[in-house]
């Protein structure tokens, strides 16, 4: 199995990516989130591989870290989560806000977030709320994921789409209050 590639981007496509290393062009498939913090192909990078396997296909998966890798994991291990579920899971959110919506229990979150259904989303967090708790060592606040979500609502209120909003909060300390994180939010989507 492929466990990580160092190489060059030689194509990006929304989706995925061709790393050629040692004379060969691999395929890796990536979140959203990764592919904006790839900017130009020639690019030299590195990517934790998560292999998929089935009988007619090989697809490979890459990770810029390896605690993405270890969620990614972790969902595909769910029963109805396959690898592209993960990846897009892994694409609309911080792995933080999602470890904190599974450790709250929070499928109302899950479902408005991923576009997942409720029944998949009450999966995902039987399945890995206890596994959350253990690695962290804490419980993590619902307060701090209502913060998120109603910044996430405002920001909306003012016309920015979703994925704007996402984006901008993704680069915003989730240790601030809700007012704060939404003027650093706006900063941050004025630059744009």
């Amino acid at each position: 199995m492929i466990g990580s590639i160092k190489g060059k981007i030689i194509y990006k496509t929304d989706k995925s990516l061709v790393v050629e290393t040692a004379g060969v062009g691999y395929k890796i498939s990536i979140s959203p989130d990764t592919l904006s913090k790839l900017k130009k192909t020639d690019e030299e990078v590195f990517f934790w591989i998560h292999t998929h396997v089935r009988e007619d296909i090989l697809d490979l998966y890459g990770f810029l870290n390896r605690e993405e890798l270890e969620f990614f994991e972790m969902l595909i291990n769910v029963s109805g989560i396959g690898p592209k579920g993960a990846l897009s899971v892994l694409g609309v959110a911080s792995i933080e806000t999602l470890k904190r919506a599974i450790s709250t229990s929070d499928t109302a979150y899950l479902t408005k977030v991923s576009g997942i259904g409720k029944k998949t989303a009450e999966k995902i967090i039987i399945e890995l709320r206890d596994k959350m708790q253990n690695k962290t060592g804490e419980k993590m606040t619902d307060a701090s994921l209502r913060d998120e979500l109603d910044a996430l609502e405002a920001l909306k209120s003012l016309g920015y789409s979703q994925n704007e909003a996402r984006e901008a909060l993704k680069k915003v300390s989730p240790d601030i209050n809700t007012n704060t994180k939404i003027r650093e939010a706006l900063k941050i989507l004025a630059n744009k």
